[in-house]
């Protein structure tokens, strides 16, 4: 079984968060999980907020400029 850890290290490694992971993500927080896990969800939430992975999710919302 894929843990919260495996999707956030291959996240880190290619600095990219996909739809898929993101949405296998959402499920594995739902279940237990332990405190590795939850560190590793933590060091990508501050990745993507500072800009070293980005958020497919997030490009497909932007508005294009003018």
């Amino acid at each position: 079984m894929i843990r919260i850890r495996d999707v956030v290290h291959s996240a880190l490694a290619t600095g990219y968060l996909t739809l898929e992971a993101e949405n296998q993500l959402r499920q594995l927080l739902t279940r237990h999980y332990d405190l590795e896990d939850f560190n590793a969800f933590m060091s990508l939430q501050e990745a993507a907020m500072t800009g070293k992975v980005r958020q497919e999710s997030r490009e497909q919302c932007q508005v294009p400029s003018r």
